[in-house]
């Protein structure tokens, strides 16, 4: 999603929240003045993401040109939004998909086609729309990993609602053979580029939502992984070194540790993690300032609720 399109729908996602709870339009007005402060600072984004679709080998190279005479091991896909993309990375071997089909293919030996079918701007709305758009050509996925659910805390998209699709589009994939890990929704609190307390109720929404997901991602049988809780102290700590440019969409090292924490997920998946458990995910950071407009302007404006589905 183009960042002057976000903040503006994080305006209509405050005053549907607004109306719902009985927020106060000062509290209202306030927070969509900083929504307008935020588009100053975020630049519009009109570029797309490095293109790293191919065939990778275990001896790190790649990306070679697929064919139908191609003998691969292993197909893995993404699906999602411009994270899932790896928008804000300079080469295509700084997305996080790329940096997870060499580590896999070098972890286990294995020739990987690598593909990458993630919409700059996504939503839940249209993920089963990127993977039926895969499926109708007769492509079949042995690993797909979804990262989705910034741009649906955005676009005042119900919470129940954006989990549910989401599982539906987990369940499409698990169908047709497919392994799937879910990267859930990350935390708004490390995007300093937003100012408090905006980022402290997109935050919230946005923990909300991950929940929500990885219920809906369980139940339809992937495997959710909280990239909120594994990122953000990380991403708080150097931002400068985290994010790219923009201030808003990760850089190579930010994708970089996505990937770290994808991988163990994908490999247990596929049966070659081995015999050690996976890493266990820490206690959710704190990363929003706790001062009394804060958390005066949270209790007023609660989350979005699936009311704001009656306009989906």
């Amino acid at each position: 999603m183009d960042n002057n399109r976000l903040l503006r729908d994080v305006g209509a996602t405050v005053a549907a929240t607004a109306a719902s709870a009985g927020a106060s339009w000062a509290a209202y007005n306030y927070l969509n003045g900083q929504a307008a402060e935020a588009r100053t600072v975020i630049p519009h984004r009109t570029d797309d993401a490095p293109n790293g679709d191919g065939i990778y080998l275990p001896d790190g190279t790649g990306p070679h040109r697929y064919t139908r005479d191609s003998t691969v091991d292993l197909h893995l896909v993404v699906f999602g939004d411009s994270t899932a993309a790896g928008l804000g990375a300079d080469t295509a071997d700084q997305t996080p998909g790329v940096q997870v089909v060499r580590r896999v293919s070098a972890e286990t030996g294995k020739v990987i086609r690598y593909g990458n079918k993630a919409i700059v701007g996504a939503t839940s709305k249209g993920l089963v729309a990127q993977i039926e758009a895969m499926l109708v050509t007769r492509e079949r996925p042995d690993v797909a990993v979804i990262l989705i659910g910034a741009n649906d805390v955005t676009a005042s998209n119900g919470i129940r609602s954006s989990a549910r699709r989401l599982g539906e589009a987990v369940a499409l994939l698990v169908e047709n053979g497919a392994k799937v890990v879910v990267g859930t929704c990350p935390d708004f609190g490390v995007i300093t580029a937003i100012p408090q307390p905006l980022r402290s109720v997109l935050r919230r929404w946005g923990l909300q939502l991950a929940s929500a997901q990885r219920g809906a991602v369980r139940a339809a049988g992937g495997r959710p992984v909280p990239m909120a809780d594994l990122l953000a102290k990380e991403f708080l700590a150097k931002p400068e070194h985290m994010f790219s440019p923009d201030q808003y969409h990760p850089s190579a090292a930010g994708y970089a540790l996505a990937a770290d924490i994808l991988i163990p997920e994908v490999l247990e998946a596929i049966g070659e993690w081995g015999p050690a458990p996976l890493p266990e995910p820490p206690e959710v950071s704190e990363s929003v300032e706790q001062n009394r407009l804060v958390s005066r302007l949270r209790r007023l404006v609660g989350r979005p609720t699936d009311q704001a589905t009656a306009r989906e």
